[in-house]
């Protein structure tokens, strides 16, 4: 073998070792990327998915809990519409004669106490106040707003009677408070937002017309 034909093989051997190892590290360096590039769609579809789920919880958590300003009305109006109704409740210790008036006034006391504290702290949690600046029907009554408060002296006329001329003007003043409370409930049943706040009118509807026709029913007969 000459010498030009030893140099040639050389040549030949080392061109095709240069060969193989780049594409070795080709290779090498594909698989690298494309590892990368496949962790890379695995976690940004993981965390795109987390991130959408993230945001369904919350829109569920926020949908949940949604009020609008009529929720908050209903909250603020009731509040004091029910302490009125405890207040008059009480007068029927000592006063009242009539056992149904009796009975009534202690059902008012035990439905009524626990949706106040309810509805305190929805406006709480709304981060709302829990009055509002004027309430209609506190100032006077008998003017038309719709709501059945009585006036301060529709209050002391009541708890100055005894008896059955008691028990007639509880029932005819009660009748026409729930009838307040009733049409306030409607009002958020078509108008609300709030889930616990629209069932919540729901059985006041429902409790206090019931209580309506017992009322009418004793006034009826006295």
């Amino acid at each position: 073998m000459t010498a030009f034909t030893r140099t040639a093989l050389r040549r030949k051997s080392a061109r095709r070792i240069t060969a193989v190892g780049l594409v070795t590290a080709g290779t090498v360096f594909l698989a690298a990327c494309g590892g990368d590039d496949m962790d890379g769609m695995d976690h940004g579809s993981g965390n795109g998915s987390a991130s959408a789920t993230a945001t369904e919880q919350a829109g569920d958590s926020d949908q949940a809990g949604a009020f609008n300003d009529a929720d908050v009305t209903f909250a603020q109006m009731m509040i004091p519409h029910h302490e009125q109704a405890l207040e008059m409740a009480e007068l029927a210790d000592g006063r009242a004669s009539d056992a149904g008036i009796k009975d009534l006034a202690r059902k008012i006391e035990k439905a009524q106490d626990p949706e106040i504290k309810t509805m305190k702290g929805w406006l709480e949690s709304w981060k709302q106040p829990t009055a509002m600046e004027s309430m209609p029907g506190m100032d006077h009554g008998g003017d038309g707003s719709g709501d059945g408060m009585m006036s301060e002296a529709d209050m002391e006329e009541l708890k100055a009677m005894k008896g059955t001329g008691f028990d007639k003007a509880f029932a005819e003043m009660m009748i026409e408070h729930h009838n307040g409370a009733i049409s306030m409930a409607e009002d958020e049943q078509k108008n609300g937002k709030n889930a616990d706040a629209k069932k919540m009118a729901g059985d006041i509807v429902k409790g206090q017309s019931a209580e309506v026709k017992q009322l009418q029913s004793i006034v009826d007969r006295l």
